[in-house]
């Protein structure tokens, strides 16, 4: 057991010499199939769910019960907790999660940090772009692109946490400093994905046992849902309920032709706030994105910008 591996690999054409290779029972394919590959590109290591024989001796074998959440463990300290280097925002829900996410990052850099981002669009550090195959990236890609952000100086990570990435554990091991929470509608309910609303539901709960404060839309119909069993602090934002930061006297506006909404926050931040982009969902993208920043304690002017 007591041997280095110079990279992780989960995909058999990945596998570099004195590599380990990750075998993974996927929803398409069964990675235990391509173990042989694994050993002749050179794997020194094979982690697996099954009980597997491998020919060469000199190869060790590690079984384990769940191949993804070792993947996502080992990346981490392979990568030496990169995370853990940086402030950690984790935004999930249906809707809004790229929106909100562009715009905490906005007000990060207006406040003179560094940031970096991941999500549907791709990665985003310090001028630098990385295309991403998923919204929330494969463990051992999400933690490559940690440290990526680390080396660029990044001091904050904002990032997409999909229902997805939460139930195949590519997010497993990360306490996120902060967790945000949008709304909720069905989506993602089929083969391959979520068996039902309820599983869906849960796995994006789950965000809120694996951060230390939580950022959650107190509109949303499934809040009580959302929260139980919450081990984190949680800060609410809404426009109807009693909320730390509260957004009234919604209206829309046109500024010099292009229109736009506005509305009043009180609570955390009191002010006036004007949102570039219409529609209501819009307000409540742009809330909690103000809730965020004034939680992380980014400058007023900064979030007003």
């Amino acid at each position: 057991l007591n041997r280095d591996v110079v990279d992780i690999a989960y995909d058999s054409r990945k596998v570099v010499r004195d590599g380990m290779f990750v075998a993974i029972e996927g929803t398409v394919q069964d990675g235990h199939a391509y173990i042989g590959k694994a050993v002749e590109a050179g794997a020194c290591v094979i982690v697996a769910e099954k009980a597997v024989e491998v020919e060469n001796k000199e190869v060790t074998v590690v079984r384990v019960e769940n191949g993804r959440e070792a993947l996502s463990l080992m990346s981490a300290a392979f990568f030496d907790y990169p995370a853990r280097k940086m402030v950690t925002v984790g935004i999930t829900g249906t809707k809004g999660k790229s929106t909100t996410e562009h715009m905490v990052r906005e007000i990060i850099e207006k406040s003179g940090k560094t940031c970096g981002i991941i999500g549907t669009v791709g990665a985003f550090m310090n001028g630098r772009t990385v295309v991403t195959e998923h919204t929330t990236p494969e463990s051992y890609e999400l933690q490559k692109l940690f440290a990526m952000m680390v080396d660029e100086g990044c001091e904050y990570m904002v990032m997409e946490v999909s229902s997805q990435g939460i139930k195949m554990d590519r997010v497993a091991g990360i306490e996120f400093d902060f967790g945000v929470f949008t709304n909720i509608s069905p989506d993602h309910i089929g083969p391959g994905e979520h068996e039902n609303f309820e599983e869906y539901l849960a796995c994006k709960s789950e965000l809120f046992r694996r951060c230390k404060t939580g950022i959650i839309n107190r509109d949303d119909e499934h809040y009580k849902d959302i929260v139980e069993g919450a081990t984190c602090d949680i800060i609410t934002f809404g426009t109807t309920q009693e909320v730390d930061l509260m957004a009234g006297n919604i209206r829309h506006v046109t500024n010099g032709g292009d229109l736009s909404m506005e509305f009043t926050a009180s609570g955390l931040l009191d002010g006036e706030i004007i949102v570039g982009i219409p529609g209501r969902f819009n307000i409540m993208n742009a809330l909690c994105a103000v809730c965020t920043g004034v939680t992380l304690g980014m400058p007023e002017e900064a979030i007003l910008h």
